[in-house]
């Protein structure tokens, strides 16, 4: 059986996230981490972009741009789907 003891009071909102961390000797502790944002959304259809990743701010700043978004045009934007009906639409007009 896990027993804990009294999270701090910073820690008792659903803010942070629950980690179970298994420690030498089989103890079980827990932990508690920010909770990473929500996935970034296609401006068009609404669904989840690919290629783009879901971290917070202060670790999206320290990394190359080349991780951050796909290099295709409108990449972080529209999904490849709606990039391709959006270029099509442009080419026939």
């Amino acid at each position: 059986m896990v027993t804990f003891k009294q999270p701090r009071k910073r820690a008792r909102s659903r803010k942070l996230r629950k980690i179970y961390v298994k420690l030498p000797g089989n103890k079980v502790t827990l932990h508690y981490r920010k909770r990473k944002p929500s996935h970034v959304k296609c401006a068009n259809c609404k669904k989840p972009l690919k290629g783009t990743l879901r971290e917070l701010p202060s670790v999206m700043k320290n990394l190359p741009k080349t991780y951050k978004k796909p290099s295709r045009p409108y990449g972080g934007y529209l999904c490849s789907n709606c990039t391709r009906e959006l270029i099509k639409a442009k080419f026939r007009r």
